[in-house]
């Protein structure tokens, strides 16, 4: 199985007050079993075997666009494959 790493911003962005969007997009990625998860203001990235990134990332988009995403922007990586 392969390993992947996601890397995601959600808009429209403001930086007085985390929005909804942003706010649900960090606990559906630190609530998904993944790792090496970093949240921040401008970016977020997670890593982990194929099937828990790709449900993360529906998770993800179903519930910022949810929340009042207007953009979500992504991008899926292949880094290696997973320990067995």
């Amino acid at each position: 199985m392969q390993r992947l790493r996601v890397e995601f911003t959600t808009e429209p962005f403001d930086l007085d007050e985390a929005p909804a969007h942003a706010v649900v997009a960090r606990e559906v990625i630190q609530g998904a079993p993944l790792d090496a998860v970093d949240v921040g203001p401008f970016g977020n990235t997670a890593e982990g075997g194929a099937d828990a990134v790709l449900d993360a990332v529906g998770a993800l988009l179903r519930r910022t666009l949810e929340a009042g995403a207007t953009r979500v922007s992504l991008q899926v990586n292949v880094i290696g494959e997973a320990d067995k």
